[in-house]
């Protein structure tokens, strides 16, 4: 019979959704410090996020906004997602809080590493959409336009659009810690991993079909930094990974 004491099972089980609670609301709280001073700038914000379109578009063309509550709320929603995203250390920090006391010391050494050079890499992989996907893919399709239709998007579709490659550049860029958990935890080998390098190239043209709008440029933007990201991970995992023992 077990010795485990139900009421202690129940104490432990109501402590850790207290913990759980705490750590959400401090994510709450973190955001909100973000958001508050930013949304009196939302309109600016949005202006700033809108460059890259702006500047390729045909002169005396303009965005639009088709739905009457657009103006206002498009860029507030621009706002809170920016705020989301400049709060992701912070919220990971609660994350660690929460489950670092149940990790073993070798396992608390490596995650704080892997979870700061997973933000790192995140902001990076926004970075790259912004300062060097967007304008070549806005340059391109302005340019491509019929003659006689005007290019004048709307701002809410327009920030759909964005927020797709901003996410999906930031997620193709945890592509190294990805490769490094899975030599790390052994479920694979580097070995293993070059030998089904064709295989990784394809699917990253395939991820970067399903990820990005549907356009030759951000594809193959987001496939080839995949590709080299991977190649990082796969020296990384040859030189720091050792597969954990069980």
């Amino acid at each position: 019979m077990s010795d485990i004491d139900p009421n202690d099972q129940e104490t432990s089980f109501v402590s850790h959704l207290v913990e759980l609670r705490t750590r959400l609301i401090h994510a709450i709280i973190g955001l909100l410090v973000v958001f508050l001073p930013l949304a009196p700038f939302a309109n600016n914000i949005y202006s700033l996020v809108a460059q890259p379109l702006l500047t390729h578009m045909p002169e005396g063309t303009s965005m639009v906004a088709i739905e009457v509550i657009s103006p206002f709320l498009t860029p507030l929603k621009l706002t809170l997602m920016l705020s989301v995203f400049i709060s992701i250390p912070w919220v990971f920090y609660q994350v660690w809080l929460f489950v670092s006391p149940g990790l073993y010391q070798h396992e608390q050494r490596i995650a704080l590493p892997l979870i700061s050079a997973a933000t790192f890499l995140f902001y990076g992989g926004m970075l790259f959409a912004y300062f060097v996907v967007m304008p070549l893919i806005f340059k391109f399709l302005t340019a491509t336009a019929p003659e006689g239709v005007a290019v004048m998007t709307d701002i809410s579709k327009y920030l759909d659009f964005i927020l797709t490659l901003f996410f999906a550049f930031g997620m193709a860029f945890q592509v190294p810690i990805a490769t490094f958990l899975l030599v790390k935890t052994g479920v694979s080998t580097p070995q293993s991993l070059a030998e089904k390098r064709p295989y990784i190239i394809v699917g990253a043209f395939v991820i970067g079909m399903l990820l990005t709008p549907p356009d030759i440029i951000s594809q193959t933007l987001l496939a080839l930094p995949m590709w080299l990201l991977f190649e990082i991970g796969l020296l990384m995992s040859k030189r720091f990974a050792r597969p954990t023992e069980h």
